[in-house]
This record gives structure tokens, sequence and C-alpha cells, in this order.
């Protein structure tokens, strides 16, 4: 299955794609963690996408492309994909199709989940993140002791991307420039919408019978 899951910052993509990784074995791709580990890890790539994370702005297409390709060809991908927020505009998307036809991994089914904007603000600007890895939220999943990871200790933070200001300055982007994709993929007739407000669990079963023609 080659599979591309759709929706705005905080509407549960990940969570999904790690539950399909754990039901169907193929690898969850996500540039944000892609990103992400390079700003730790303070690669060239790293230290030019961190501005553009920070403020909730979308990084170039010029930046991303080359990592999907080379991401795709990897071996774990032999028997599909799920693609984790992206393409997230139109030229990403006419770019994404020039490459799965280049290596011959057509797109199934692109998964859209839709959660209101004012839910997402509150998701998203509770996140809590630790150096160890550890993530809680401060409404849904609050650490044991405040700001203090249970795990390791550390004291806990929040990402700059994930404060309310860039959270809603990442929903306006989304709107402006992703949202089109629902069109682009309808007309295609791969999309399929579904309830990101449900519980996780309802939300995957949902998802279950939607693959089962792929599987």
């Amino acid at each position: 299955m080659n599979i591309i899951l759709f929706g705005p910052p905080g509407a549960g993509k990940g969570t999904q794609a790690k539950k399909m990784v754990d039901n169907y074995g193929i690898p969850q791709i996500s540039t944000g963690d892609i990103l992400r580990a390079n700003v730790r890890e303070g690669t060239e790539l790293g230290l030019a996408a961190k501005g553009y994370m920070d403020k909730g702005e979308l990084v170039p297409d010029e930046v991303l492309i080359g990592i999907i390709k080379n991401r795709l060809k990897e071996q774990d991908c032999e028997k599909g994909f799920i693609l984790d927020g992206y393409p997230r505009t139109i030229p990403q998307a006419d770019a994404l199709a020039g490459i799965l036809d280049e290596i011959n991994k057509p797109i199934d089914v692109v998964l859209n989940l839709e959660v209101p904007d004012e839910e997402l603000v509150e998701r998203i600007s509770g996140r809590l993140m630790c150096n160890c890895g550890a993530s809680y939220h401060r409404t849904f999943n609050p650490p044991k002791k405040d700001d203090v990871c249970d795990i390791c200790g550390s004291k806990v933070f929040q990402r700059d991307d994930d404060k309310e200001e860039a959270v809603k300055n990442r929903l306006n982007v989304y709107k402006k420039q992703t949202e089109p994709l629902i069109e682009y993929y309808t007309k295609q007739g791969f999309l399929v919408t579904l309830d990101g407000t449900k519980d996780i669990d309802e939300v995957f079963e949902v998802i279950k019978a939607v693959l089962t023609k792929f599987a």
C-alpha cells in the first residue's frame, strides 16, 4: 500500500501513521521528523530549515523533494509506505507524482483527517517535549510533576513551532497552501476524508476499513 496521510497540523496524522506501521509493516515517512532530526544535529539542512520551522512556515520545496525521493528508494519501502505531512502544496504534489512515476510506486489512497481549528490549537499549543524523546500535553497527558519529565527528570519544554501564535500561523499557511490538495486528489479519485475528532482507536478502525481493499 502506498498511502498519503493528509490533514492540518495536530489532526493526528503521526499517531495514526504509527498505528498503520504496527499493523501493516510499512514505513512512516515524515518530513517533519527528518527535518527536526537535522535541526537537533545541527546539519546544514537543519540550519537552513530551522528559521522556517520556528515561524511555522513551510520549508522550501527544493529542501524537501530530494529527501523524499531518496527515502522512497530505500529497501523498506518496497512493500509500500505512508507519507505523513507531504505533499503540502500543489507543486509538491506534482513533483511527487513525477517521482512516483519514475520509481513505479503509484499512490493507492489519500487519507484526509478533518479537525476544527479550535481543537487543533488546543491540541498543539499544549504539547510539551523532553530531550530524552518523551512527550506530554498540558491538558491530556501532563507530567506527574510540573514541567519535569517523568522518565529522566529533565525540564520539559515547548517547541517554538507549537506556541499558540506559531500554531495559528501554521493553520493559516495550511489553509492557503495545502487545502487545495483536497480538490487536487478528489479529482484524481484518491481522497477519503475521515473525522479526526473521534477517539484514536475509532479513527484507526475506519482507516483499516478503508485500507482493506489495498492490503
